[in-house]
């Protein structure tokens, strides 16, 4: 009997070793895997250079705390910064709790405005985090069933609609901020119009409110550009980071620019292992070796090429609903729930996620080569295709 607390229904595989885009399980088999740790490993299992840096900094130096300056903490900042446009950045652990500083953000700004109850607009089918605040301004009552009562100040519409928002803002007077990811992840891999970020962009400037980005997910090279918002031109005002930003070791960031970037004080916002050298040092690595080898660029052309193949293997059938997404961010929506194709799927090889039921969602590590995303093509289609009969 574990002792592990009952929290997820685990598949039936406990894994070894890695490398590349590769898994070996405790008996030798090996997996394909199109997860990445749920977009986490985005240079895969251990890369050479991952693995020297964090050796180094093991031997060096893993943890003072934040009573002390850390230069690897200042140089991460900087970095993300120039890459985003920004103008500050808070290290955290996760990307829950990137949205908690979010949302504190959002509070200060709304009381420095006179807000006596600030609100913030959120989505249908979103995902920030399992925190009570993050949960609450979640869009899915399955994640939040059972823990009520909720966190208040949450106004929530449907995604990818102006409407709705531009609905919000005639009757709520107390909203200070929208909370919004550029592309839904755990909501089905759902991509908006191309407007879409625009038109908030523009009812936030109107309205005063400040417009947060949640790239936990898209974040980090995922869709192609570090950024998902950066296939636009235009600029939050808040934007959390996590999962790829450490291909794998824990680190979250939340980022701000103007007047919202010195909302802040000493005092009203920390972290005990945010931003400590271990977790900066693999963030730093992460973005060298992305930006050298060239990984943005290598992603969208995967991307591109994994969506193109399953199209062209799954022409015709029957209860395929839509392939979408953007870079290495890849949904296959069924017509019916497919959860049972993660375990079907383990048993041929191969590592896969199913969301909202009946999407499968690929988030491949972005070292993926092209032969590799031929593989997953050829044993991905097939299975979907017996599946749905």
């Amino acid at each position: 009997m574990s002792h592990v607390m009952n929290t997820y229904s685990r598949l039936p595989v406990a894994f070894v070793r890695g490398e590349g885009v590769w898994l070996w399980d405790a008996v030798g088999k090996r997996y394909l895997d199109a997860l990445a740790g749920v977009a986490v490993n985005g240079l895969g299992h251990g890369h050479p250079r991952m693995v020297t840096a964090l050796c180094e900094q093991v031997r060096t130096l893993i943890h003072t705390s934040n009573v002390y300056q850390v230069t690897l903490q200042e140089q991460l900042a900087d970095r993300l910064c120039a890459l985003s446009g920004m103008d500050g950045a808070f290290f955290c652990n996760s990307g829950a709790e990137a949205n908690e500083a979010a949302i504190k953000l959002a509070r200060l700004w709304g009381h420095g405005k006179g807000v006596d109850n600030p609100a913030i607009v959120v989505m249908e089918k979103s995902f920030h985090g399992r925190t009570l605040a993050t949960l609450s301004a979640t869009g899915s009552r399955k994640a939040q069933a059972g823990f009520e009562p909720l966190v208040t100040g949450f106004l929530r519409v449907p995604y990818d609609d102006l409407a709705a928002v531009e609905q919000v803002a005639k009757h709520a007077p107390n909203v200070v901020a929208v909370l919004v990811e550029p592309f839904q992840g755990e909501g089905g891999v759902n991509v908006p119009q191309a407007d879409y970020l625009d038109g908030l962009r523009a009812l936030c400037d109107g309205f005063g409110w400040l417009l947060m980005l949640d790239e936990v997910q898209t974040g980090i090279g995922r869709t192609g550009k570090w950024f998902a918002h950066q296939h636009g031109r235009l600029k939050p005002d808040v934007m959390t980071l996590a999962k790829g930003l450490g291909s794998g070791v824990p680190v979250g960031a939340c980022l701000a620019r103007g007047e919202a970037a010195a909302l802040f004080k000493p005092g009203s916002h920390g972290c005990t292992f945010g931003g400590n050298p271990l977790a900066c040092r693999a963030a730093l690595t992460t973005l060298a070796v992305m930006e050298e080898d060239g990984l943005l660029e290598h992603a969208a052309r995967i991307g591109e090429q994994i969506r193109a193949g399953l199209g062209a293997g799954l022409a015709g059938a029957r209860g395929v609903t839509e392939i979408r997404g953007q870079g290495l961010m890849i949904g296959v929506e069924l017509a019916k729930p497919c959860g049972e194709l993660t375990a079907r799927a383990l048993g041929r090889g191969l590592l896969i996620n199913v969301t909202s039921d009946n999407v499968i969602r690929l988030v491949p590590p972005l070292v993926m080569s092209s032969a590799e995303a031929v593989q997953l093509v050829e044993g991905l289609a097939p299975l979907i295709r017996e599946f749905l009969g």
